[in-house]
């Protein structure tokens, strides 16, 4: 089996994981839209949540965004695994919602990945957004949204670039999203941080 072989099995395999995520025939209907119009949805779209996410969690998004910017490289080794997970367990309550326990158990694990999903790539978006814009000479949280929101609506022409651009955008969003949620535990001052805890006073 060669290269391309494969690439055609992974690429099969990813989009029939979103298909199954969205429905089938919600993702027919989508890809049956003209390309202008899902460059319009999916801009509209970006501005929309990460507006929405950026104005709840002012103070934690923008950690996040910072974080995923200053090292994206952790953040994606943090957000590699963890995205599977949640892809994972929102595919599973997905399933198994039409099942007996399906309402117990996956209408809350659908819930979960209805929320994390589109936090984590908004974030995600907005630190490649303000990564591009940085390199224009603006580095604005404000212009990281629309240039985010730019790329992901530019993607919007090819469903496999869509798919790639969420999938590493939800990688640093949620990878920078937990690096704060368990930084905030930590030490904040320098002078908290003693070996070995005995010697502090």
């Amino acid at each position: 089996m060669g290269p391309v072989d494969l690439y055609t099995i992974v690429g099969a395999a990813a989009v029939d994981s979103v298909a199954t995520l969205a429905g089938g025939g919600e993702l027919e209907a989508y890809r049956s839209l003209e390309p202008l119009v899902r460059v319009g949805i999916q801009f509209a779209g970006t501005v929309l949540v990460a507006i929405i996410v950026l104005g709840l969690c002012q103070r934690s998004g923008t950690q996040a965004v910072a974080k995923s910017r200053r090292s994206p490289i952790i953040s994606s080794c943090i957000g590699l695994p963890s995205l599977l997970v949640v892809v994972g367990l929102a595919s599973t309550g997905y399933l198994i919602v039409d099942s007996s326990i399906g309402t117990f158990f996956g209408i809350p694990l659908v819930i979960l990945g209805v929320v994390v999903l589109p936090v984590a790539t908004a974030l995600g978006l907005v630190a490649i957004g303000r990564t591009v814009a940085s390199r224009l000479g603006d580095d604005r949280l404000g212009v990281g949204v629309l240039a985010g929101a730019l790329l992901c609506g530019i993607a919007g022409v090819s469903l496999p670039a869509t798919v790639v651009l969420a999938g590493l955008a939800g990688v640093l969003g949620i990878g920078a999203s937990i690096r704060v949620v368990f930084g905030a535990t930590g030490a904040a001052r320098p002078d908290d941080r003693t070996v070995p805890p005995a010697n502090k006073i």
